[in-house]
């Protein structure tokens, strides 16, 4: 399986922005959607935003669109979470997750995460948001 590694998380105050990058070692970005998931203390997995593969499908969950963007550096075989307006809410640790297919299920930004709905997942990077 590819490695992952998630980056750029941090705290910061409530309005505040982050980048997060996710890192792949290999070319596995190139031809899956990646997904973009987070978990807060006591709660369930949150499916956050997907890419596909030829970056031509953006998906966000309601509770970030707006104020989250993802993208995707084809060549560095990176994702990234670009986080703006970042609110106490949005606390968690946030993980980067290749999709079993090339094209993003709109089921992983609604609905409960379903495991089997992804190949490999990155340790995660914590977010904190708080005054």
């Amino acid at each position: 399986q590819v490695h992952l590694v998630e980056s750029g998380g941090g705290s910061v105050q409530p309005g505040g922005s982050l980048r997060l990058s996710c890192t792949a070692s290999d070319d596995t970005l190139d031809y899956f959607a990646v997904n973009w998931i987070r978990q807060a203390p006591g709660k369930e997995r949150e499916g956050v935003s997907c890419i596909n593969s030829s970056e031509g499908v953006k998906m966000y969950a309601d509770s970030v669109k707006g104020r989250f963007t993802i993208s995707r550096d084809v060549a560095a075989n990176m994702v990234y979470l670009q986080m703006d307006m970042l609110k106490p809410e949005d606390a968690a640790v946030y993980y980067c997750a290749i999709n079993v297919s090339p094209w993003c299920d709109r089921r992983t930004v609604t609905d409960k995460i379903r495991m089997d709905d992804f190949t490999s997942w990155g340790q995660g990077t914590q977010v904190t948001v708080s005054s």
